[in-house]
């Protein structure tokens, strides 16, 4: 008898203990789901890309430099319902971001160009670094998409700067004197010793 009371009570202890690690559980799903559709919304928010070009330069590179208009594209396509939904964007982006170096137009391959796309791409990873986390930093997501378009508006002000002096016409004789100062070109200023010896 004592055996069957003292089944029934450990039985409804664990019962119990099962039933309290459940409604536990189920609070603590409640309370994550709550904190996702915050950082949702305020990702949601912020997410918003210069996808349009703000220069004369950059709106005539589309045309010519496929790779600039994809990525372009690609910053348009605004993300919709879930957080998944932005972590794969932004996987998209950073691909896109990346094949930005590949067939720069001439006229554009230069360092301070080129410098400019490795911030942007630097700055794509991060953004596809921090979204990918367990915990997203909403804040530095925030952050972050601002500093993109910073370094979006600094790329496409380059560009245009570059586009602006080629409009400049070379004066006479302007490319000889360029050639003259380019000191690769030079006549090295070697003192010769008339006592060494020379092979002739």
């Amino acid at each position: 008898m004592n055996n069957k009371i003292l089944f029934f009570f450990s039985l409804f202890l664990v019962l119990n203990s099962c039933q309290n690690e459940d409604e536990k559980r189920n609070a603590e799903n409640l309370k994550e789901t709550k904190k996702r559709e915050v950082v949702f919304k305020k990702i949601e928010k912020a997410w918003i890309f210069y996808d349009t070009p703000v220069t004369d330069a950059a709106e005539k590179s589309v045309s010519s430099w496929s790779e600039w208009r994809i990525f372009l594209a690609e910053l348009a396509q605004k993300p919709k319902k879930t957080i998944g939904a932005f972590q794969q964007k932004s996987t998209a982006i950073t691909k896109k971001a990346m094949a930005l170096n590949n067939n720069i137009p001439y006229n554009f391959s230069n360092p301070p160009v080129k410098s400019r796309i490795s911030a942007v791409v630097t700055k794509v990873q991060m953004l596809d670094l921090y979204i990918h986390l367990d915990n997203i930093p909403d804040k530095k997501v925030g952050k972050l998409i601002a500093e993109i378009n910073l370094e979006l508006v600094s790329l496409q002000r380059q560009m245009d700067k570059i586009v602006e002096k080629g409009k400049i016409p070379t004066e006479l004789g302007e490319s000889e004197l360029r050639k003259m100062r380019d000191t690769s070109r030079a006549i090295p200023n070697v003192i010769i010793d008339e006592n060494t010896p020379r092979v002739e």
